[in-house]
C-alpha cells in the first residue's frame, strides 16, 4: 500500500474541519485507519447537501485510509433528531431497501470499492439491528449511557421546548451503537460527519471506552451555507438532488454556475479535488476578469463530471451556450431529447401534433395562431422585419415561410427565440 499521506493537513486548507478529538490526527498519521459516515436512506438519491461527506470520505480513501458508508437501514426507521425542529415521517423496510439499492449506484461515482486494502466498504446498520431485541439492548447497551448524558446534548435540548418523542430520544444511543458494533466487527477507529452529529458520535467514542475499553476518535466538518443566508442544497424548485431523473443534469451544473464569488471560492475547495496551487492560481485569474466566471465554470464543470459524466456536463454547457450564449444551429442538435423539457425548465413549452407539420404550416398561423408566442401576425411580421425571429438558432426571414416536419431536431422539438431573451419550446407529438 502506498504511503500514507496528512488527511488532516488536506481538510484544514480546503476548510472542512469544524471539530476534532485530540488524538485523532496523530491516529490518522500512524496506520492505515478505518472510518465512517452515516448516511440517511430516507430518498432513493442521494442530494449536494450529501457531497460535502462524501468529499470527506474521497479525501479519506486518497489519503490511503479505508471508507466506510453506513447507511441507516435500521436507523431511518427512527429519525434523527439532530437539525430538526419536528418528528419526521418514517419509512417501511421495502422502500428503505429499494433506496438503500439506489444510493449504492451513486456512492460508487466517489469511491473506489476495489483498490485492495483500503477497498471502500458500505454497510447497512439494519443487518446488526433486526434480530436485536429490545430488552437485550437495552440490558447490553442502554445501561451504559445516563439520561443525563443524552439530555445535555444540544440536539436534544433544542426540541425539548416543542417536544421529543423517546423514539427520537434514543437516535443517539442507536447509533453509538452503531459505532461500537463498527468498532468490534470492522475495526474502524474513527466516525466522521456534519458538525450538528458531534453530540451522537461522542456518544459511540464513549460506548466504546466503556462496553470495549477502547479508544475511538471523533471528526465534524462545518455545515454548508451560503454567503447570502439562503440554504446550501435548495432553489427556488426544491432540493438539487444527484439523481438526473429528479435534477437534470443541466439545472445541476447550473446550480453550480449560479455561485457567487464569494461561495465558489469555498465550494471549490471543498467539492473538488483540485489541488491548492491549481485553485490559488485560477483565483487570481478570476480576479482579473471576475464576469468571465472562470471560479464557477471549472466548479461546475468538476462536480458535474464526477456526478453525471462528461457527456452530460457537454450538453449542460452547449444548452447553457444556447439560452445564455452563442449557441449555434449545430449545438442546437446535440442536445438530449430525452432531457429537453428538464432541460428548459422555465422556457415556456407549446405541442403540437406532428400531422399538422407533414403537410406543412405557415410560420404565422404556428407563431400566432396554434401557439400564442406571438399576439398576432403582425406583431410576427414586426419581429421578421426587425431581424429577431429565429428558429433552431437560424434567423426567420420571410413572415410567410412554411415550416414542417423537416423543422423538428430529433423528430421532436422546435426552439424559438423571440427577441435577444426570449426563448419557447415546440414539442411534436
Amino acid at each position: 500500500m502506498a504511503d500514507l499521506k496528512n488527511f488532516i493537513a488536506e481538510l484544514r486548507w480546503r476548510g472542512m474541519i469544524h471539530d476534532m478529538m485530540p488524538g485523532a490526527e496523530e491516529k490518522l498519521a500512524k496506520e492505515m485507519t478505518s472510518g465512517y459516515i452515516g448516511f440517511d436512506p430516507t430518498s432513493d438519491s442521494l442530494h449536494v447537501g450529501n457531497l460535502f461527506q462524501l468529499m470527506i470520505l474521497k479525501n479519506f480513501q486518497l489519503a490511503g485510509h479505508k471508507p466506510m458508508v453506513l447507511v441507516g437501514g435500521a436507523t431511518g426507521m427512527i429519525g434523527d433528531p439532530s437539525g430538526k425542529s419536528a418528528e419526521r415521517n418514517l419509512l417501511d423496510q421495502a422502500t428503505l431497501e429499494h433506496n438503500v439499492k439506489s444510493q449504492q449506484k451513486q456512492l460508487e461515482k466517489f469511491l473506489d470499492y476495489d483498490c485492495g486494502a483500503n477497498s471502500a466498504e458500505t454497510v447497512n446498520n439494519y443487518d446488526w439491528f433486526k434480530n436485536y431485541n429490545a430488552l437485550d439492548f437495552l440490558r447490553d447497551v442502554g445501561k451504559h449511557i445516563t439520561v443525563n448524558y443524552m439530555m445535555a446534548k444540544d440536539s436534544v435540548q433544542k426540541r425539548l421546548e416543542t417536544g421529543i418523542s423517546f423514539t427520537e430520544f434514543s437516535y443517539q444511543l442507536i447509533q453509538g451503537y452503531d459505532f461500537y458494533w463498527l468498532y468490534k466487527n470492522k475495526n474502524c477507529r474513527i466516525q466522521m460527519g456534519g458538525s450538528d452529529q458531534w453530540g451522537n458520535i461522542v456518544t459511540g467514542t464513549e460506548l466504546i471506552r466503556r462496553m470495549a475499553g477502547g479508544e475511538a476518535y471523533a471528526l465534524t466538518s462545518p455545515l454548508v451555507t451560503k454567503a447570502d443566508g439562503t440554504k446550501f442544497g435548495k432553489t427556488e424548485s426544491g432540493t438539487v438532488w444527484l439523481d438526473a431523473s429528479k435534477t437534470s443534469p443541466y439545472k445541476f451544473y447550473q446550480y453550480w454556475l449560479n455561485a457567487t464569488d464569494e461561495d465558489a471560492a469555498k465550494y471549490i475547495r471543498v467539492f473538488t479535488l483540485m489541488t491548492k496551487e491549481e485553485i490559488e492560481a485560477m483565483e487570481a485569474e478570476h480576479a482579473q476578469a471576475p464576469h468571465l466566471r472562470i471560479l464557477q465554470k471549472a466548479l461546475a464543470k468538476d462536480v458535474t463530471i464526477r456526478v453525471h459524466g462528461i457527456e452530460a456536463v457537454e450538453s449542460a454547457i452547449e444548452t447553457s451556450d444556447i439560452l445564455f450564449g452563442k449557441g449555434t444551429a449545430e449545438s442546437l442538435k446535440k442536445l438530449s431529447p430525452d432531457n429537453l423539457s428538464s432541460d428548459f425548465e422555465g422556457v415556456p413549452q407549446f405541442v403540437i401534433s406532428k400531422s399538422e407539420l407533414e403537410a406543412g404550416i405557415n410560420v404565422g398561423d404556428l407563431l400566432a395562431v396554434n401557439t400564442t408566442i406571438f399576439p398576432s401576425k403582425g406583431e410576427l411580421r414586426k419581429m421578421v422585419q426587425n431581424n429577431g425571429l429565429s428558429i433552431n438558432k437560424e434567423k426567420i426571414t420571410d413572415g410567410g415561410m412554411m415550416i414542417d416536419i423537416t423543422h423538428l431536431i430529433s423528430d421532436r422539438f422546435m426552439l424559438v427565440q423571440k427577441g435577444k431573451k426570449d426563448y419557447y419550446l415546440i414539442l411534436a407529438e
